[in-house]
């Protein structure tokens, strides 16, 4: 079986974040792997329409949204230091993110990347776009999609 030393995995507030985050405990026990737990706060792109007019809301959002991942990696964080598991905790800001994933995984040399995904196709998956397809596709390392 293939030893991982360090697992990466990106969550946000969706449930099936917290499923992809069991499977990294699970796994980073048996192994004894290293685990850094991710969250990006992209920007979006449409946000610069009237920058002027909406600076102050996108100001309080990106503030909030940065809180809230803070706050949502400090509990999963807990959950890893219970079980004896070395973890660490990023926030990226200011990329997609499938390109914080992967410039994550490379800064702290993950071997794994363990990740939820939605599990869209067809028109959902064109409109929605995909960062699990993305990260699969792009990345160098090995990419586990959890779908619930």
């Amino acid at each position: 079986m293939t030893t991982y030393k360090h697992i990466l995995v990106p969550v946000d507030e969706s449930p099936i974040s917290y499923a992809a985050v069991e499977q990294a405990l699970s796994l980073a026990k048996e192994l004894n792997s290293e685990v850094t737990v991710m969250s990006v706060i992209a920007i979006d792109p449409l946000v610069g329409i009237d920058f002027y007019k909406i600076a102050p809301a996108i100001t309080d959002y990106f503030m909030q949204a940065e809180k809230n991942a803070q706050l949502r990696l400090t509990d999963i964080e807990r959950l890893f230091i219970r079980d004896g598991i070395s973890v660490n905790t990023k926030v990226i800001r200011g990329v997609s993110a499938s390109e914080g994933i992967i410039g994550i995984a490379d800064e702290v040399s993950a071997d794994l990347i363990i990740m939820g995904s939605h599990g869209h196709t067809g028109f959902k998956k064109m409109v929605l776009g995909s960062v699990a397809q993305n990260v699969l596709t792009q990345s160098p390392i090995p990419v586990l999609i959890i779908k619930v």
